[in-house]
């Protein structure tokens, strides 16, 4: 039996249990000072008080010295669009000039200009590019995350995405959750069929991909300039006929009814959520949608940030996401994220913790196995060159991160 020992850990900060926290639950958090984590085979055996730990079970184990440092869950990035082909700086003097996003979108920009960019890229090459990413975000205490396709908007291409997701599944120390955003853009073989397209990807898209069993969820862009909500339903539909999960980009621009379809259709989330209103997270809060939100967007984009703290009042599990992408925020650094979502969302350290732990797990589909440190879940941990959470979300721009275990092993240490 491989054993591995976490022990003088001068803070233990960690959420409890396996289903999403809301309301003043979100901000719920176990805190045990002088503590340590005892994993074996990769799985947590004990989390508490190192005063109370019987030392003779830690024998033959590897011990880690935390030096006195915080401890909390891996955290998990739960939107990231992190397989993709080129980049978009030459889109920076349009920003500058005031140029919008669906602007840029409609000028054969955006989406579309990264889609041409990842069709030319071979599956080879879009899994080294995806492999540097996700040792990037490793770096920064990311243990597992969701990846979505949406840059292919055809048959061979999406499944290309999906496929390289696949193998990071299968190869990289992480956890990944796979989501097919078919519907992120209308292609532009088919700008004036938009219908057209849909039912591409309802009749032979979707099929194609829970035939290979390559996601677990479905995604759609419901959005001016993108998807109606008729159109985005439709996908949705079908897709949770095959068997996949619905989550939602919605409100991101306009409120345009994405917030209520995401009730409707029973996702497991809505994302982005600017834009959100009164009635749109009513009925998030009466469907037990989590809010998944992306601040980083929001900062890049100098855009709204979304309502989270009225989210929170209502009800609503929030999570914080990077979003990371090409276009809309070139950044896959999850504690930036982090810092915005007390800076700007006004949620407490307790609230933004919990985020990127529980809820997020839980977004991702993994709940039960990770997002918290206790006793019968994944030995994910981050030690961090911080005495306490307050340090974390205080030091904006800075790499806290000192060492990340993943399964019970050393995955990445500060040099």
């Amino acid at each position: 039996m491989e054993k591995t020992l976490v022990q003088n850990i001068g803070l233990l900060c960690t959420p409890q249990g396996s289903s999403v926290h809301a309301g003043e639950m979100q901000g719920q958090m176990e805190k045990i000072p002088e503590a340590c984590v005892l994993m074996e085979d990769g799985i947590i055996t004990y989390a508490g008080s190192q005063a109370d730990f019987p030392m003779e079970k830690a024998q033959g184990a590897q011990v880690i010295d935390a030096g006195g440092n915080l401890v909390t869950p891996g955290l998990i990035d739960a939107h990231t669009h992190l397989v993709f082909g080129g980049w978009r700086q030459h889109e920076i003097p349009l920003k500058l000039a005031g140029t919008g996003y669906l602007d840029i979108l409609r000028m054969g920009g955006g989406i579309l200009s990264t889609v041409r960019h990842t069709r030319e890229a071979s599956e080879e090459e879009l899994l080294r590019r995806s492999e540097g990413f996700l040792n990037e975000m490793l770096s920064m205490g990311v243990t597992s995350c969701e990846i979505k396709s949406g840059y292919g908007l055809d048959l061979e291409n999406e499944l290309k995405q999906l496929r390289v997701i696949k193998k990071l599944q299968e190869t990289h120390p992480m956890d990944i959750d796979a989501t097919f955003l078919g519907a992120h853009a209308v292609p532009e073989e088919y700008k004036e069929d938009p219908d057209g397209y849909v039912d591409l990807l309802t009749e032979k898209i979707l099929p194609a991909v829970a035939e290979e069993k390559l996601a677990r969820c479905c995604d759609v862009f419901c959005e001016t300039g993108a998807f109606d909500v008729p159109q985005s339903r439709k996908v949705l539909m079908a897709g949770k006929a095959l068997g996949l999960v619905p989550r939602i980009h919605a409100d991101e621009i306009d409120a345009i009814g994405g917030a209520e379809l995401s009730a409707e259709v029973g996702a497991l989330s809505a994302e982005h959520l600017i834009a959100s209103n009164e009635e749109g997270m009513q009925a998030m809060a009466k469907g037990g949608v989590i809010a998944d939100l992306l601040p980083a967007t929001s900062f890049y984009l100098d855009k709204t940030f979304a309502p989270a703290r009225r989210m929170v009042e209502l009800g609503i599990p929030v999570v914080i996401a990077s979003d990371f992408n090409p276009g809309s925020c070139p950044s896959l650094n999850l504690p930036f994220a982090m810092n915005l979502g007390l800076l700007r969302y006004k949620l407490k350290p307790e609230e933004v913790l919990c985020a990127v732990t529980l809820n997020a797990a839980c977004s991702v589909g993994m709940g039960d196995k990770v997002g918290t440190v206790e006793a019968g879940k994944q030995g994910d941990l981050v030690i961090w060159d911080a005495p306490d959470l307050d340090m974390i979300l205080y030091r904006f721009g800075s790499n806290l991160c000192r060492t990340v275990i993943k399964k019970g092993r050393v995955a990445h240490e500060k040099g």
